[in-house]
């Protein structure tokens, strides 16, 4: 039985593939996890080849089968209806595994069968019969797939505030390594937030500091410090120069040693993954300011 396995990896793509070639997966906001099941040994390899049994070993002993298997999948902890990373992060580090869920999508390896030159269909064929005949449970699901249009489930996915979606070739092999036959289409949220400070870089700014009027109340929502380039930078710096505040305005003062406080009189447009369960914006990008 082979070691760990470097991953297969999809190639980030801003429209999803059609047609009877492919088929298409919801992308799961969570960690990805290679489990090895060789009788009572089990393994749980990470993207890069720790092994993080320890972590996951409620996953690990309920995908009790008989022979031996090497599976390719993702834990997630679904909160609210829907995978959220921030509260996977806050599981582990507390060390509860109560809510975890292992999305089971592709089979490597089979009772001293190397699956990987098999096709995609075949791969996950085995592996939801692997799955059924052994009557695995949860915390083990089998990750469905869907024909068809892909850009429908990707639009479907967005609504729903997934992360997106995987698209993969239904004839390829497995490879390890980044291949255009997997490719993942990610959803983003966009919103416009007031600026309430900002940080100071030679050539402008280094990152915002953001918030959002709920009522009453400016809350803060985090920083962005990518999306810019030099010139811009420099521009929102002249802008934000302009209403220099001696304090900052929310409405629940924040310890940040490196800011320059402001008037909230401009409005950055921002792109984000998801809102973390602190109420901060995650994965976030500029993309505009405007005064309000």
């Amino acid at each position: 039985m082979p070691g760990f396995i470097v991953p297969q990896l999809a190639t980030l793509k801003m429209k999803a593939p059609s047609g009877a070639r492919w088929i298409h997966e919801v992308k799961y906001d969570g960690y990805r996890i290679q489990l090895h099941i060789d009788g009572d040994d089990r393994r749980a390899y990470t993207r890069n080849g720790h092994n993080w049994v320890h972590k996951f070993s409620v996953i690990a002993g309920a995908f009790d089968i008989q022979g031996r298997a090497i599976v390719d999948g993702e834990v997630v902890v679904v909160h609210e209806g829907r995978p959220n990373f921030s509260e996977l992060q806050a599981d582990l580090a507390r060390g509860d595994q109560d809510r975890l869920v292992y999305f089971a999508f592709d089979l490597l390896w089979l009772d001293g069968q190397d699956l990987r030159r098999l096709s995609q269909l075949a791969r996950k064929e085995l592996l939801k019969e692997l799955i059924e005949s052994n009557e695995i449970k949860d915390p083990i699901l089998y990750s469905e797939h869907h024909e068809g249009d892909g850009q429908a489930l990707f639009e479907a996915a967005s609504r729903l505030k997934y992360e997106g979606i995987i698209s993969k070739r239904v004839d390829a092999p497995y490879r390890s390594e980044r291949v255009e036959t997997w490719q993942k289409i990610k959803a983003v949220q966009k919103g416009k937030f007031p600026v309430v400070g900002f940080i100071k870089d030679p050539s402008g700014v280094a990152a915002l500091y953001l918030g959002r009027q709920e009522g009453n109340e400016l809350r803060y929502m985090g920083k962005v410090g990518t999306g810019w380039s030099r010139t811009t930078s420099r521009k929102i710096r002249d802008a934000l120069d302009t209403v220099v505040s001696p304090k900052s305005r929310l409405s629940k003062q924040l310890k940040k040693p490196n800011a320059t406080w402001v008037e909230p009189k401009f409005v950055a447009e921002i792109e984000y993954r998801d809102i973390t369960s602190e109420g901060l914006l995650r994965a976030s990008s500029f993309k505009g300011l405007s005064r309000k």
